[in-house]
């Protein structure tokens, strides 16, 4: 699976926006990252990467139709552009379903149900926090309540200094 192939076509997905491409690719980082220290099989592996490189697939559509990017907006928008999206690469009906529920899911912080979907949560929150420049209230209260890996919650301790 060729990765790199979906993280070109997300590149012109996002027909310039800088900000947009050096999140995805810093939250990918994070969970490739992650996923490998806590020692992920191959194929959640690999799902999870994918989803890191197409998690914020709705931005663009939810910034023209809700004037923002909100999580709720983000999550009910995405399913169809995956629909869309993701059938070119070939990948096998279950991951494409997996990543679709990944990604309309990626900031629901209850229920979550695998090691891929944690650690996307960790991924993004590790980027979001830095770009979004939370406290450091803010973020010990996330760690707490949302944060479960071992890698995830050495790194955003390590990072922001908690």
């Amino acid at each position: 699976m060729e990765k790199a192939k979906i993280v070109n076509k997300m590149i012109d997905f996002y027909r310039g926006n800088k900000s947009d491409v050096r999140h995805f690719l810093k939250v990918y980082a994070y969970a490739k990252t992650i996923g490998e220290l806590e020692g992920l099989d191959a194929h959640t592996q690999d799902t999870l990467e994918i989803a890191a490189i197409v998690h914020d697939i709705a931005c663009p559509l939810c910034r023209e139709k809700y004037g923002n990017t909100s999580g709720n907006h983000q999550e009910a928008e995405s399913e169809d552009l995956l629909r869309n999206f993701l059938p070119e690469f070939g990948l096998p009906q279950e991951m494409e379903e997996r990543i679709i529920y990944l990604v309309s899911h990626h900031h629901t912080y209850k229920n979550v149900d695998g090691p891929d979907y944690q650690i996307l949560l960790e991924a993004d929150y590790l980027v979001n926090a830095d770009e979004s420049q939370y406290s450091e209230e803010a973020i010990r209260t996330f760690c707490e309540r949302v944060f479960r890996t071992e890698s995830g919650t050495h790194m955003l301790k390590s990072i922001y200094q908690i």
